[in-house]
């Protein structure tokens, strides 16, 4: 299993996981040029998609699935594009990738994260929560490849120029995970099993990719563990082609 960031944060939202016979678009957010030409640098066209997964209907990461009709698009909301409405804890199929969508805590009434599994490899997909429950983390753990949100840090949250009302969604229950908050999922979850975590939706002014990877870092067990930050606008790929 193969995954390829194309971007991430609150500017726009995609990531492709393939597999020999499956390629899942996750969120499609961005521009319609942007996410053209990483398309076009990956060698891919839209219709290659076979599905596309959404996990909240906010624009960052619904804004181009206009463009991916070709393809079977999942979503947790009602949706004049979705072909199905995805029910956490309801198993689908995409191919022979199994798909199984957690349900997360935003400002979005429906609001899922991803675990999916191929071949005994396990990708979990989750941004967008302001926590993950502890009943979930029997979903999450052993996997061998994380994307998990780090948006912020608390204190340079605060330090911004936003308004107070916006920090405190940020900061709240149905807002953002925190760089410790991410750290403190990841101790959890993380086992020898895993090879890469990536950390994601990285506020650009809240938060620096050297301080999100050093803080997970202080949580994790394991340090082979290659952990990452996640750009908004830079192609990242991980894992592996079975």
């Amino acid at each position: 299993m193969k995954y390829t960031i194309l971007a991430s944060g609150s500017k726009g939202n995609a990531s492709i996981v393939e597999t020999d016979n499956i390629r899942i678009l996750i969120d499609c957010g961005t521009t319609k040029r942007y996410l053209t030409q990483r398309f076009e640098e990956l060698g891919l066209q839209f219709n290659d998609i076979d599905a596309v997964l959404i996990t909240h209907d906010h624009s960052d990461h619904t804004s181009q699935l206009k463009h991916f009709v070709g393809a079977t698009i999942y979503c947790p909301s009602p949706n004049p594009y979705t072909n199905v409405q995805v029910e956490p804890y309801e198993r689908f199929f995409v191919g022979d990738v199994d798909v199984f969508p957690i349900k997360t805590s935003h400002d979005d009434e429906y609001s899922v994260g991803y675990v999916i599994t191929w071949n005994d490899t396990k990708l979990v997909y989750i941004t967008d929560t302001g926590y993950v429950r502890d009943q979930d983390l029997v979903y999450i753990e052993d996997a061998d490849y994380y994307i998990l949100e780090s948006n912020h840090d608390p204190e340079m949250l605060m330090k911004t120029s936003r308004p107070y009302y916006i920090k405190q969604r940020i900061l709240s229950d149905e807002g953002h995970l925190s760089n410790d908050d991410a750290g403190q999922v990841l101790a959890k979850i993380v086992t020898e099993r895993t090879k890469e975590v990536v950390l994601a939706h990285l506020s650009e002014q809240a938060n620096t990719e050297v301080l999100a990877v050093q803080t997970a870092k202080k949580y994790i067990e394991y340090q082979e563990i290659q952990v990452r930050a996640a750009k908004q606008f830079q192609i990242m790929v991980g894992g592996k082609r079975e």
